[in-house]
């Protein structure tokens, strides 16, 4: 799987955090710009977009949803309230590729994104 991390806050945080769990399943794992993210998602050159800011839904998705439409988009994770681990789930089966959410909830949605998009 191919990965881009977006947003506004933390990539190199949520990039490393992609490259611990994913190992080596992730055949890429690149920090871009929020219009470039977006782009590389909508054409299919990644699997995956996650970006985060204080949010988790402005900054973190703004672009992906413009570009890549809001059917792929889902907030896991805004200022008092994260999706549970069953939502966060059901939204990755279901198809949704791209992921926002604050960056303090980094160490929380992301090993469940993760293990999601592998099982």
């Amino acid at each position: 799987m191919k990965f881009v991390v977006g947003g506004q806050i933390e990539k190199e945080k949520i990039a490393e955090s992609i490259r611990t769990l994913a190992g080596d399943k992730a055949t890429s794992v690149v920090v871009m710009n929020d219009i470039e993210a977006a782009m590389a998602l909508k054409s299919g050159t990644v699997d995956y977009y996650l970006g985060a800011c204080n949010t988790g839904g402005g900054g973190a998705l703004a672009m992906a949803i413009a570009i890549a439409g809001m059917d792929r988009c889902v907030t896991v994770g805004m200022p008092g309230k994260i999706l549970s681990d069953e939502e966060i789930i059901a939204h990755v089966k279901g198809g949704k590729s791209a992921f926002g959410f604050t960056g303090q909830d980094i160490d929380v949605v992301v090993p469940v994104i993760i293990a999601a998009i592998y099982s």
